[in-house]
């Protein structure tokens, strides 16, 4: 028997997953959860084979929550639930610990095929979420720009705390060469300020 549990702010998805599923013999309802607090208080007594998350939530978002959930409950699988098909939401939910992501508009047929795969220990995605990630991972890697030799250089420095004086110094360079690096660097990753630049950086392994 699969207990089911479902995390998602609007009673009527609540309601109409429940109603497609009542008559199944062998999922039980375990119960539901508006936000992501009454999530976690459910499970400190209570358990379910398999949580349908919702990436919205009031209170703090399914990605960060599937993160905590597995957190403390690794034996429990989740599976993203959204009207989102955007790649990057999908990428990090993987990433966090989910075992696959379906569309709220999905038909029974592939909600039930989603849960009994995600509960058998395999990966599931609806269609347009898988073709969204591979969008997204295909768009990611042609993004990233090729850095030179020098402003990898600068990169490195700039992200362990140096200024541009600093930097100026330690590379035997002008602090006027130094900022046009630095400009260059935020214009290349297309990004706003320097926090973002390095964190672009280490998410993409540039540094």
């Amino acid at each position: 028997m699969i207990r089911l549990f479902i995390v998602d702010d609007h009673p009527v998805v609540i309601e109409g997953i429940h109603s497609l599923l009542q008559n199944e013999r062998d999922i039980e309802w375990a119960g539901h959860a508006m936000n992501g607090q009454s999530c976690l208080g459910f499970f400190m007594n209570n358990t379910a084979n398999i949580i349908l998350m919702d990436i919205n939530l009031p209170d703090m978002n399914g990605v960060d929550l599937c993160a905590v959930m597995k957190e403390k409950y690794p034996g429990v699988f989740i599976l993203g639930l959204s009207t989102f098909d955007q790649g990057l939401y999908i990428k990090k939910m993987m990433e966090n610990g989910a075992s696959g992501y379906i569309l709220k508009n999905s038909p029974k047929e592939e909600l039930l095929n989603a849960i009994h795969t995600v509960c058998d220990g395999g990966i599931y995605f609806s269609g347009e979420a898988g073709e969204a990630l591979k969008h997204y991972q295909r768009s990611e890697q042609k993004e990233m720009p090729v850095l030179s030799r020098r402003e990898k250089e600068v990169l490195a420095l700039i992200a362990e705390g140096f200024t541009n004086p600093e930097i100026a110094e330690r590379l035997f360079i002008s602090q006027f060469t130094v900022d046009s690096h630095r400009k260059n660097l935020i214009a290349k990753l297309n990004v706003k300020n320097t926090a973002s630049l390095v964190k672009v950086a280490m998410d993409h392994k540039l540094i």
